[in-house]
């Protein structure tokens, strides 16, 4: 049986007989289906524009060809992969009975062949395989991400707004940064808040003034790193407003202690409780993979290692 809250296994009993399997190879343009349908000896595969209500009419009529070959389907389960689309499309079909699924692309095992064919229709053979097998109970199959709601996937915008903005930062300085080291020029400090006004009296290790269209594009990455820095304190101004305005919920009062602990700040407590804590991990094993510190045994015939830990961590957790 499986355990509670396992990703990689389903918790519950498959019924061939009476289940409609599907996958959904997802594109911006096209979606490709696959299923498999009682009662049919095809397996059907149907192109279909990125449209949900095409789809669900599709998982219709492959019901409709069920029972016209005597077989009542009482599930309908799809799955698809983690992308650039998100969750939405989960929770449309879950709020029109449709038992929805999304399939962590690192955990479907591929061919290791340096060239291998790959294709829309081998890439659904390969999901449909992967999801039967996690239907079926049997481990290493495939792992599912949980589909969170449109309020919780809305709540971590902030943070990972800013970790964007952080890092659009941190390229401009050290953009600027290397253009000024090509003339030699090594203490000046874009962040600093005079720097602009500094610009025009800096000079070259040969004493010559900043040429013409260095400076212009100085000035221009003067001007958007001045955009970006006011775009950053605008998020932390929004959160810590949100935080005074709604002390009352969980999550806010979490955040509130966490940052009580010292060297923990108001920005990694919130990604902690957004990230972290939001999410329903079975064991300290779990909690242990998601930040990275499993280790990573190397073992074969007689040599035994171990190469240290994995650290491959969620982004967030690991720059916390």
């Amino acid at each position: 049986m499986p355990a509670p809250n396992d990703p990689g296994r389903c918790p519950t009993a498959l019924e061939a007989e009476n289940t409609l399997i599907a996958v959904v190879e997802m594109s911006q343009s096209s979606w490709l289906v696959a299923a498999m349908v009682p009662g049919v000896g095809r397996h059907p595969l149907k192109k279909l524009e990125a449209d949900e209500a095409a789809l669900l009419r599709l998982l219709e009529r492959w019901r409709g060809e069920a029972a016209k070959a005597g077989r009542s389907i009482t599930r309908i389960a799809v799955a698809f992969e983690a992308g650039r689309d998100g969750f939405w499309l989960a929770r449309w079909l879950r709020a029109r009975s449709v038992e929805a699924h999304v399939i962590h692309p690192t955990s479907v095992a591929v061919s290791r062949e340096h060239r291998r064919a790959k294709t829309d229709r081998l890439d659904t053979e390969l999901l449909k395989r992967s999801f039967l097998g996690w239907l079926r109970g049997e481990p290493n199959h495939c792992s599912m991400a949980t589909v969170p709601t449109l309020e919780e996937e809305d709540a971590k915008r902030p943070h990972r707004e800013r970790e964007s903005l952080v890092a659009e930062r941190t390229r401009v300085v050290n953009r600027m940064r290397g253009c000024l080291a090509r003339l030699g020029i090594r203490a000046f400090r874009p962040t600093l808040r005079k720097a602009p006004e500094r610009l025009e009296s800096l000079r070259t290790r040969e004493g010559a003034a900043v040429p013409p269209n260095t400076l212009a594009e100085l000035r221009r990455d003067m001007a958007r790193l001045r955009f970006i820095t006011d775009q950053i304190r605008e998020v932390e101004a929004a959160r810590l407003e949100r935080l005074e305005r709604t002390p009352g919920e969980k999550q806010t009062a979490m955040v509130r202690l966490l940052a009580r602990i010292i060297g923990v700040g108001v920005e990694t407590a919130d990604m902690l409780v957004r990230e972290v804590l939001s999410r329903d991990l079975r064991d300290r094993r779990a909690v242990a993979r998601y930040a990275g510190l499993t280790g990573t045994p190397d073992a074969s015939g007689a040599k035994r290692r171990e190469k240290g830990l994995a650290k491959a961590a969620t982004r967030g957790c690991a720059a916390a």
